[in-house]
């Protein structure tokens, strides 16, 4: 029997170190012969702390579990024998809404394993892939298998993984790099992430595997200094695969060899696009080169180099193992495979999905997700982060793949998903996510640095009911040129939220324009707090609660609120227990 306590990220936010010292301490105490073992994130955030009591064939899954919790489950379920229903979410006899309708590939071990034990890797058939590749396949063949698959890069783009690796192989030089873009900077995506914390040496493998059919012995994860428990199980994991010859000199006694580090970055955003990337592994200021050359032919130190990120490393072990074929008949004809997306937001069910690419978002949001929190109404999805595009209720059919998704001006990004309800106000999410990139631009160029800058200054304008109808058609000029004449991949898609904003959602627009209201209440330059007359009982509390003394009224009377003193702090809208604040 073992036992199973998530501490990734989530989970640790949750409390979860908690929960295992005291199911550790409980064990103990009762004498009992079990492991207790740390695992990844599952994907399951808004369940976490979790716990999984895995007894032969049979798990049994625990959440939201606290350490009180976690002594009676084991009181009752480990030395009982009685599983705890109470707090027993599902069994993988009759799993969860959230996990039966996944397929996981990238993520088959997260959440299965204990990532800082390279023997639990092994169990479930880590390295034997490499071990194929090493002992009995030649370069082209493994680029053909990866051909064969269909697997496109998840980082964003979704360019052909094999044409990259084939143009590595064929480029002239004895000195290759294989670098693994874990920078992760969209706002809202976590699932590079879970990888790195929940199955290292599937990334490892992955890159080695990467490293031998394109002739290189170098490899470098680029991971943000913001995940150091992703740095510290990496690290764990590199050297346990030296240890057992998966990394260093001549590997399982095939004459190959590969050695990998880690290069922590400074969280810069633009850091994502590759060469950008190459710059700051180098020492320098992250900044896109011109292209061509591209890496293939000149990256790293100006040596052939390869880029992919962590959940298309991620990918391959499975493939090699498994078959091209097996993964090709995932998904549809162009976008083949399994995606992994970061639901956030406005959704029930918060974490990572893993599902078939060809899923509708309808069924990604409400089928997996669990559909809107507060059954409020949905009013759009954010897609691809701030790079991405915002698709209203009427594209929810849409199946998710690059090239569906491109059609209607969003992209699949790296995998985040951040749902909206009827109370988000598309204008102003759109300039937060301008705010984004013009922050994080690089400054390189002309119509990145000012465009982006000239586009938020019109978008907050607008919401503080300043906007006029001339401003639209400036900000739709102003996004098209930026997107068609910015360097790299951040000044290029950077007006995509602007872009399917206008096209999906103008009357919001206007409303704030035309008739200086945001339908939202969010834009708080152009909200009006007023006092109901008939439902206000003169509790007096709004009045307390007002920091500026704006409302107006005795005890058991009606109050008012003085418009010119009114700062729209909203402290009497939350204080009053009666609705009688009202926002128009």
């Amino acid at each position: 029997m073992k036992v199973l306590v998530g501490l990734g990220s989530c989970g640790i936010a949750a409390g979860g170190r908690k929960v295992l010292e005291s199911i550790n301490e409980s064990v103990a105490k009762n004498g009992l012969d079990i492991i207790v073992e740390p695992t990844g994130c599952v994907g399951m955030c808004f369940h976490e702390p979790l716990v999984d009591i895995i007894d032969g064939d049979k798990k049994y899954t625990y959440g939201h579990v606290n350490a009180e919790i976690a002594n009676k489950i084991v009181e009752s379920h480990l030395v009982n024998g009685k599983p705890l229903t109470e707090y027993l979410i599902y069994t993988n006899d009759e799993p969860d809404v959230f996990v039966k309708n996944q397929l996981k590939v990238a993520l088959e071990n997260c959440g299965q394993i204990n990532p800082e034990n390279i023997n639990d890797y092994l169990e479930v058939g880590g390295y034997k892939a490499l071990e194929k590749v090493l002992t009995s396949m030649k370069q082209e063949e493994v680029i053909e298998e990866m051909k064969i698959s269909g697997l496109r890069g998840r980082g964003g783009a979704g360019f052909p993984t094999w044409f990259k690796w084939d143009a590595a192989l064929k480029s002239k030089g004895t000195e290759k790099y294989v670098v693994c873009n874990a920078d992760e900077g969209d706002p809202g995506a976590f699932m590079d992430r879970s990888v790195l914390e929940g199955d290292p040496h599937k990334l490892i493998e992955g890159m080695i595997i990467c490293g031998f059919a394109m002739g290189s012995n170098h490899g470098v994860i680029y991971c943000r200094a913001e995940y150091p428990l992703a740095i510290k199980r990496l690290n764990i994991a590199i050297e346990q695969a030296t240890e057992k010859n998966y990394l260093g000199e001549n590997i399982l006694g095939t004459g190959f060899s590969f050695d990998l580090r880690i290069k922590m970055g400074a969280g810069a955003f633009v850091c994502g696009e590759e060469t950008a990337l190459i710059e700051s592994l180098e020492g320098k200021r992250g900044m896109p080169r011109l292209k061509p050359p591209f890496p293939a032919q000149s990256g790293y130190w100006r040596k052939p180099t390869n880029i992919n990120n962590v959940e298309t490393f991620a990918n391959v072990s499975w493939i090699i193992s498994h078959g091209p074929e097996k993964f090709a008949a995932i998904g549809t004809e162009k976008s083949k495979g399994t995606k992994v997306f970061a639901l956030s937001g406005k959704i029930k069910l918060g974490g990572l999905a893993e599902v078939p690419m060809g899923m509708t978002l309808r069924e990604v949001i409400f089928g997996i997700g669990g559909g809107i929190k507060g059954d409020k109404k949905f009013k759009a999805v954010q897609l691809g982060g701030p790079s991405g595009g915002c698709l209203p209720e009427s594209l929810l059919d849409t199946p998710v793949t690059y090239e569906d998704l491109s059609k209607t001006g969003a992209i699949v990004g790296s995998g985040g998903m951040v749902v909206m309800d009827e109370t988000t106000c598309i204008v102003d999410v759109t300039k937060f996510f301008l705010e984004f990139t013009c922050n994080e631009s690089c400054g390189k160029c002309t119509y990145c640095r000012v465009g982006t800058k000239r586009m938020l200054q019109i978008l907050e304008k607008i919401t503080e009911g300043n906007g006029t109808m001339e401003d639209l058609d400036e900000l739709e000029a102003l996004a098209l040129s930026v997107k068609d004449a910015s360097l790299c991949g951040l000044g290029q898609t950077a007006p995509n939220p602007v872009l399917t904003s206008l096209k999906y959602f103008r009357d919001e627009y206007i409303a704030h324009i035309v008739d200086k209201k945001c339908p939202a209440k969010k834009c708080t330059a152009l909200l009006t707090y007023n006092i109901d007359t008939e439902k206000c009982t003169g509790c007096t509390l709004c009045a307390r609660k007002c920091p500026v003394q704006a409302i107006d009224g005795t005890v058991k009377n009606p109050h008012v609120i003085i418009q010119d003193k009114c700062i729209k702090c909203g402290n009497c809208y939350t204080a009053c227990k009666f609705g009688a604040v009202e926002i128009i």
